[in-house]
């Protein structure tokens, strides 16, 4: 019976050693496939790194081309601007100097008539009220214009508020 015990003995530890030599067979081969499936996943990693890459430049790209789009009609509006305000700031110096010329005539006329009346008249207090009238035309018309008298009688000479003076005296020396 020994015998029979060593025997049943000797294939079971036979058995054993065959399922694990398979046990172990059995993880060389998953091994082995899971190291086939990673190497699978790592490509399709780095197929999809690579996709992204390229994603990215095609919308940094978009971009580019979005913000040099802005930029080009930025450009061209802050130069139309530039071209608008120049023909703008053009047309008042010179409908405001048209303006000027077109409210100074009636008092040009107004002299006119008065050196006309000078030499035909004979009542010199009607020529000094004329003269007076025309004196009180052409003071409204400075106002309407913006020039204002400016009290200095007594006053310190002030260059911010005589500029005006001193510039009108230097073109009438020249």
């Amino acid at each position: 019976m020994s015998e029979e015990i060593e025997k049943e003995n000797a294939q079971e530890n036979e058995i054993k050693k065959e399922q694990e030599n398979k046990n172990v067979e059995s993880t060389d081969s998953t091994d082995k496939q899971a190291d086939k499936k990673e190497k699978k996943e790592k490509k399709v990693k780095k197929k999809s790194k690579i996709e992204v890459a390229e994603e990215k430049v095609q919308e940094l790209g978009a971009k580019l081309e979005e913000m040099n789009d802005k930029y080009m009609r930025l450009s061209a509006e802050f130069d139309n601007y530039r071209k608008r305000t120049l023909k703008e700031k053009s047309d008042l110096i010179k409908s405001a100097g048209e303006r000027v010329f077109v409210d100074i005539f009636p008092v040009m006329d107004n002299f006119e008539r008065a050196m006309q009346a000078m030499d035909k008249a004979e009542d010199k207090a009607a020529v000094v009220e004329g003269i007076n009238l025309i004196y009180t035309n052409f003071a409204d018309f400075l106002k309407r214009n913006g020039v204002e008298a400016i009290a200095t009688e007594n006053a310190d000479f002030d260059t911010d508020l005589h500029e005006a003076i001193t510039k009108f005296l230097l073109l009438l020396k020249r």
